[in-house]
């Protein structure tokens, strides 16, 4: 017994290493094509070569992180079928048709990434822009098609169990795109793609809020700075939105989930929310936090008298761990807010002031919020993945049912973690903070713009 709890540790340690890893690639492999296709849109638009010399620079970068994202990619297909060869087995006829489309749509990414990379001499400045195009829908794409594939471990959706274990032999009734189209699927992808561009586009923007407060408040960084707090401003505020909207899904679909989420330990009519508190499950219930009268059951129901599920409505050894799903969900709500406020100041006195906003406290907010988004979408995937516990597949299959039985993962996860550290200092090395000529960073342009 305890063998295979070392083995069932050891196995989700290395998955949950590798898809933490994995998802700062993600980010960036998704939000910086958008970037760059706007930054040629607009060059196109206005004459301005500055914004095509910004779209060049980001590719740079861009070209790298996703190198790295194709190789933790690869890494996790290996680590799904080595680590978890039965819930493969289970699966495999409903989830292998995302990650079979999701091969296509980086083959259809890269090539059009080379085709704009390689052709800066020999295409036309209007074919270079689209070009741009196929890669932010492939890179979209990628994202549809692996969304589904989680989200259908949340929502196990396309079959019918003819036996009660949960193995090939029992699926009858198997439709790949019902599956595909699962009840989680649409709220997981529209919040998950979000965070993309919310979290790559607050780290751009610190690069640049670092340069303007170390003196080179340059045309060329004011330009790059507005462009992706553009996205951001965009996209972090209409984050909230739906956020709400996936928490109101996940109330209907997971209820367990969203019990761990709030630290719902009794179910409850009329409902508070719990903001912040640490979990105490000893007593069944929240230290310290914060809580409003019946806006959870507001929030979930639009009903202020609603009755909402908590922990105690099933079986025990069936629900989430709320000590860890509460905190996780907590933080990131918490970080999402902080990221709107300060897109939402830098553009009030971009508006007000009627040019861009670089005064010190501007840019050092704007500094500080830039790693937000990405521990946000660390943070969600955590209550996401921690949310469903203990089930691999909602409902149908356990964690401890899908793992490999084989040992030795202990081996396995050592060596995995000196990847990782190994290929972080090459990116590092390969993307540098700061470039030996001035003290630039690998997205900042010359002193007068130039790149």
């Amino acid at each position: 017994m305890a063998s295979d709890m070392d083995t069932l540790l050891s196995a989700r340690a290395l998955m949950g290493i590798s898809l933490a890893f994995h998802i700062v690639y993600v980010a960036f492999g998704i939000g910086m094509p958008f970037d760059i296709m706007v930054a040629e849109g607009l060059a196109l638009r206005t004459g301005n070569e500055m914004y095509h010399q910004l779209a060049r620079r980001w590719v740079r970068p861009l070209v790298v992180l996703v190198a790295i994202g194709a190789v933790s990619g690869t890494v996790l297909s290996f680590e799904l079928g080595l680590l978890w060869p039965r819930f493969m087995a289970f699966s495999g006829a409903l989830i292998g048709l995302p990650f079979w489309l999701e091969a296509f749509a980086f083959f259809i990414e890269a090539i059009f990434l080379s085709a704009y990379i390689y052709g800066e001499r020999r295409l036309s400045r209007r074919t270079l822009f689209l070009c741009t195009i196929p890669v932010v829908v492939g890179s979209i794409a990628s994202a549809v098609f692996v969304i589904s594939a989680n989200s259908w471990m949340n929502t196990p959706a396309g079959f019918q169990l003819a036996g009660s274990e949960p193995v090939p032999g029992n699926l009858s009734n198997v439709d790949p795109l019902q599956a595909f189209a699962n009840p989680a699927w649409l709220h997981e992808l529209l919040h998950g793609t979000l965070a993309t561009y919310v979290a790559c586009n607050m780290m751009i923007a610190g690069v640049y809020a670092l340069a303007i407060l170390r003196g080179h408040l340059t045309e060329y960084n004011k330009r790059a700075l507005t462009l992706v707090l553009a996205v951001a401003g965009i996209a972090a505020p209409l984050q909230i939105f739906l956020g709400d909207f996936a928490a109101v899904s996940v109330a209907r679909l997971e209820p367990a989930k969203l019990a761990a989420m709030e630290a719902l330990f009794h179910t409850t009519q009329g409902a508070p929310e719990t903001i912040l508190g640490w979990p105490d499950p000893a007593r069944g219930e929240v230290r310290y936090a914060l809580e409003i009268p019946r806006l959870l059951s507001i929030l979930a129901y639009q009903d202020p008298n609603a009755t909402v599920q908590g922990l105690d409505a099933f079986p025990p050894g069936t629900t989430p761990n709320p000590v860890l799903t509460h905190p996780s969900f907590d933080l990131m709500v918490g970080l999402g807010f902080l990221m709107a406020i300060v897109v939402i100041w830098f553009w009030g006195l971009r508006w007000l002031r009627k040019e861009v906003p670089s005064g010190k406290w501007t840019m050092r907010a704007v500094l500080i919020a830039s790693p937000f988004g990405l521990i946000a979408q660390e943070l969600g995937w955590f209550t996401t993945e921690f949310g469903r516990q203990p089930w691999i597949a909602a409902g149908t299959m356990s964690v401890a049912q899908g793992v490999t039985p084989d040992s030795g993962i202990e081996a396995v996860l050592i060596a995995f973690v000196g990847v990782y550290v190994a290929l972080t200092i090459g990116l590092v090395r390969l993307v540098p903070v700061r470039a030996p000529d001035g003290g630039r960073s690998a997205l900042q342009g010359g002193p007068h713009g130039s790149s």
